[in-house]
């Protein structure tokens, strides 16, 4: 029996070869448009879907592969005789394989200058008809949408006399489900999000129907607590820079609370230019500095709370050396995160078999969206990027702050977007002296981090003070100051925003706003 495969790509890459391979195995292959003539132009013998319908194709392509010479040699059931006696009666052959990928429709509208007309023309019609068609049939009929699995395919049939494995066309069949939803689910998000203008041209932040698609990297052994059960996936296309993206080199697989503390720490010290090293527990900081290297920062962020950052998850910015590892080595770690890892840090950690060592590439890309699961819904905001500058700094005080307490609050203040709120952070020198976090008052997180700083040893003299919000009253700074802080930088936007600068006066020290608030629940 004659074997037929119907190709027609949008993305060529790797067809000629994948086609060349299927001719060499006495398939006939059926294609169209720019597909066929580049398969021709190879000198891969080509029938035209036109001339195999007897209908040529029309009203500029968008109907050629609509047609029951095609879909009824997809679709038909090769164990139901009634299916085969109706394709010999019409004179219609089986299609075994069906190679097809969809017009480029998210590429378009990525486009600043791409128009709703734009987007129209890239929505692809035949080619999701077909590859649900052929999912649908994919005990009968391979399925292909993707050039990542030309060779593996190809390799399969040659070993085993042109066929495929149920397993295999199994794998595929969901693979392209997968694909044409995700399809649909960007044009209905793209349409979605156009505002009700005459031209349906500007587009909103938020669509009103959001379609999301992430795939699973694996099943957990459970979740936050030992009788939740939990999975982990990951978004089809990544940011660059991403968590989900990691490689890891050694230790247990990790668990739901790894992989959401590693997160807050990855993201926290992705956002230090300079060799910097980020100390998380339950998805707080315990302990951040910068310093001339890695081995300077990590030794200044332990000291903040050495006792909290036991069983922790540290990430650093920078390459991870032999000589730092040694020292990182001597405290009990979950998980070490870094952009890469030499051959004498990955040697010195060898001898801690349990210990994840997680490489991550360090882009500077963030989510476009956050998300809160809630009961029956969803919340979505953006990713908090918001920067404090120095330039828009409004000092607030009699007392203005030195350049070299405006360095130590714009440190703190990039710490203080990662601290759960309310969130008070008292650095100084580049390091972080004491953390407050998750009080359900402002004056009790302040207490925290004095408490906590004195349990580490660190004095607070001269030290600054970052508040993730305003201070509704007064107390929370003046335990700021009675501690020794000299220069506090806030949003502001309290109504008794005077009675705290009052305050600050009184006390001496500087005060700056930002107004930009980091609440972080």
């Amino acid at each position: 029996m004659t074997r037929y495969a119907l190709i027609s790509v949008s993305d060529k890459t790797g067809i000629v070869d994948f086609a060349k391979a299927l001719a060499a195995m006495d398939t006939v292959i059926l294609s169209t448009g720019g597909t066929a003539d580049l398969l021709q132009k190879n000198g891969i013998a080509v029938t035209e879907v036109a001339d195999y319908t007897g209908f040529p194709e029309m009203l500029d392509g968008r109907v050629k592969t609509l047609h029951p010479k095609i879909h009824g040699g997809i679709l038909a059931r090769r164990d139901l005789p009634e299916h085969m006696k109706a394709l010999q009666q019409y004179g219609i052959d089986t299609i075994d394989m069906v190679v097809v990928n969809l017009y480029p429709f998210q590429q378009t509208i990525t486009k600043a200058d791409c128009t709703l007309e734009d987007a129209i023309e890239n929505i692809d019609i035949g080619g999701p008809a077909m590859l649900r068609s052929a999912s649908k049939n994919w005990k009968d009929v391979a399925v292909v949408c993707d050039p990542a699995d030309y060779v593996d395919i190809i390799a399969e049939m040659q070993r085993n006399n042109g066929s495929l494995s149920m397993e295999t066309r199994f794998q595929l069949m969901v693979k392209t489900f997968t694909h044409t939803a995700a399809y649909d689910g960007a044009i209905a998000n793209y349409m979605s999000s156009l505002n009700a203008d005459k031209n349906h041209q500007n587009r909103q932040a938020y669509p009103e129907i959001l379609n999301l698609q992430f795939e699973k990297v694996q099943d957990m052994r459970y979740g936050e607590n030992p009788h939740q059960s939990a999975a982990f996936y990951r978004e089809k296309s990544l940011p660059d820079g991403a968590l989900a993206g990691y490689k890891q080199f050694q230790g247990k697989e990790l668990s739901y609370n790894n992989i959401a503390d590693a997160d807050a720490a990855w993201e926290c010290v992705k956002s230090f230019e300079e060799p910097a090293c980020v100390i998380i527990k339950h998805a707080n900081p315990c302990g951040v500095a910068v310093g001339k290297d890695l081995l300077e920062a990590y030794t200044k962020a332990l000291q903040t709370d050495p006792q909290a950052a036991f069983g922790g998850i540290i990430a650093f910015n920078g390459e991870l050396d032999g000589r730092t590892s040694e020292e990182v080595s001597k405290l009990f770690v979950e998980v070490l995160i870094a952009p890469h890892f030499t051959e004498e840090a990955k040697a010195v950690f060898n001898r801690k078999k349990n210990l994840r060592l997680l490489e991550i590439p360090l882009g500077k890309q963030t989510n476009n969206y956050e998300m809160k699961r809630v009961g029956g819904g969803l919340l979505v905001q953006s990713a908090d990027t918001a920067k404090a500058m120095a330039d828009k700094l409004k000092v607030v005080t009699k007392v203005a702050p030195t350049q070299q307490q405006i360095d130590d609050m714009l440190f703190a203040y990039k710490i203080v977007k990662f601290v759960k709120s309310n969130a008070i952070v008292f650095c100084g020198n580049g390091m972080t002296l004491g953390i407050g976090a998750g009080q359900v008052s402002r004056v009790d997180s302040a207490r925290t981090a004095t408490m906590k700083a004195a349990q580490a040893g660190l004095s607070l003299k001269d030290s600054v003070v970052a508040s993730d919000a305003f201070f509704p009253f007064r107390d929370g700074l003046d335990i700021a100051a009675e501690a020794g802080a000299k220069a506090v930088i806030q949003p502001g936007g309290s109504v008794r925003d005077q009675e705290v600068i009052d305050a600050a006066d009184e006390h001496g020290i500087a005060m700056a706003f930002t107004a930009i608030r980091h609440f972080r629940h």
